[in-house]
């Protein structure tokens, strides 16, 4: 089914009309949500170049992928709970504005594959290392699919902080209160070598939390 659902995604996403309409989101975002949220932003200028990128955020609210869209004139990809591509007129329109399925608590090696192909394209892609929502300024354990895909395509990592959608909109909530949210970008993380051993891995990953650890507290402070 998964892979069903990602030759799905992936024809929209390709698609003229799937452009626009990201385009069209993407100003909504900025002119009516960043301004609801008096959103503010720090170091926009560690996104900048055409080369590709993961960009990794902290996870707290439903807010955080759609408030990240206007960061750039790049166009995000994202991974998305394969739940959400259930339903056809939901799923055409996470598609076009970039996500693709993913598997919860499996390796899932479809979708890997996919962000792999999209990151080999010179993709920007959006991977919340933490994986689910959750609560709080304090960085908990990270998965290592970041890490993985940065090793394998050669792709930089931008840790970025979000402090204030937790409490705009927290898990269970329909409608977001106007919080000020604040965004905090991060300098871009060097990828692991491609040949480097788990243990590698594992030290580079625990450099990422250090890293998102201080992007968050910093977007914190700025409240």
């Amino acid at each position: 089914m998964n892979e069903e659902l990602q030759a799905r995604a992936q024809a929209v996403a390709s698609s003229p009309v799937a452009s626009v309409v990201y385009r069209l989101t993407r100003v909504f975002i900025r002119v009516v949500l960043w301004s609801y949220f008096r959103l503010g932003v720090s170091g926009r200028e560690h996104l900048a170049g055409d080369a590709a990128l993961i960009i990794a955020p902290v996870h707290r609210s439903n807010l955080d992928a759609l408030l990240l869209a206007p960061l750039t004139r790049r166009r995000f990809r994202s991974l998305a709970k394969e739940s959400l591509f259930q339903v056809r007129p939901l799923a055409w329109f996470m598609a076009a504005l970039g996500a693709f399925p993913v598997r919860r608590g499996s390796a899932d090696r479809e979708s890997l594959r996919a962000a792999r192909l999209l990151l080999d394209e010179g993709a920007t892609l959006l991977v919340f290392p933490e994986g689910g929502r959750q609560r709080g300024d304090e960085i908990g354990e990270l998965f290592d699919g970041a890490a993985y895909l940065a090793a394998r395509t050669g792709a930089p990592v931008v840790p970025v902080g979000i402090a204030g959608t937790e409490e705009a909109m927290t898990q269970g909530v329909r409608l977001p209160r106007p919080c000020r949210v604040q965004v905090v970008v991060g300098p871009a993380l060097p990828p692991p070598d491609p040949s480097a051993k788990r243990s590698a891995l594992r030290a580079w990953t625990a450099d990422l939390l250090a890293n998102l650890q201080s992007a968050q507290q910093a977007a914190r402070s700025r409240l």
